[in-house]
């Protein structure tokens, strides 16, 4: 699901043809073996404007998914649910990834919970839920979105801890010029400038960063980026040492 939804089994492809049977197994995978009432998958299908035949066609979805792989869905009142029976789900192996990472980094094991936190990351094949219907993807896909932008934070700050400043550089300036108001890029990318001494383009980007925050959003920016700021302005020696180093909340 962290790309295209898409079924393997032996090293092959299981076609699974259309976006709506793939936006049932998707709301069925993202339940994780919960029951799903047929409600919630007409309004993943259908939006606010479902047919009158929406039960019927929602049984022919799952009818399909049960033929093109065997899939083991159970009709559970209020609806159907999922069983795994020990397939692998790639979300699953992120979360699971990511919170072992996290545990390393608890624990002061930086260079491995960098590791590991890429190998989460590596599981994403492209934006999450690809194929489904708008519908399943906007209420889905945001959140899962957020998830990777917030273990890829992490990872970056374990990374300027370990003194790989010069290596995260390019990777930042392509994550500032993607999400130009997220202030945790930012805040890092002005430290790894201060590191690579290039403090002129350290303030550029807090300048660039502020007057986007004020014009589209109207407020100044946050408590992070303006110490950062300050700690530029002010040559601070810990923030060449990790100790500024961004450590974004764990999700």
């Amino acid at each position: 699901m962290l790309g295209p939804v898409e079924v393997h089994r032996g090293g092959g492809e299981i076609p699974v043809d259309g976006a709506k049977p793939k936006t049932v197994l998707a709301a069925l995978l993202l339940a994780g073996e919960r029951t799903v009432p047929v409600h919630q998958l007409t309004d993943h299908l259908w939006g606010e404007s479902p047919p009158a035949t929406h039960r019927a066609q929602v049984h022919t979805y799952v009818s399909r998914l049960r033929r093109a792989f065997g899939a083991r869905v159970e009709r559970s009142a209020p609806g159907y649910r999922l069983m795994l029976d020990g397939a692998r789900l790639d979300l699953a192996e992120f979360d699971a990834l990511a919170a072992a990472g996290r545990a390393a980094a608890d624990a002061g094991r930086a260079d491995e919970a960098s590791t590991l936190l890429g190998r989460a990351l590596a599981q994403w094949r492209g934006p999450a839920l690809s194929g489904v219907t708008d519908h399943l993807a906007a209420v889905a896909g945001p959140r899962l979105e957020e998830t990777r932008l917030a273990v890829l934070e992490q990872r970056i700050a374990l990374d300027l801890d370990l003194g790989r400043h010069a290596l995260a550089l390019p990777e930042l300036t392509a994550l500032v010029r993607a999400h130009p108001l997220r202030e945790g890029f930012r805040a890092q990318l002005m430290t790894t400038h201060y590191r690579c001494d290039r403090q002129a383009d350290a303030l550029a980007a807090y300048h660039e960063g502020r007057q986007l925050l004020v014009e589209e959003l109207g407020v100044e920016p946050g408590a992070e980026l303006r110490r950062v700021h300050e700690a530029i302005l002010a040559a601070d020696p810990a923030l060449r040492t990790g100790s500024r180093t961004i450590h974004p909340t764990p999700v």
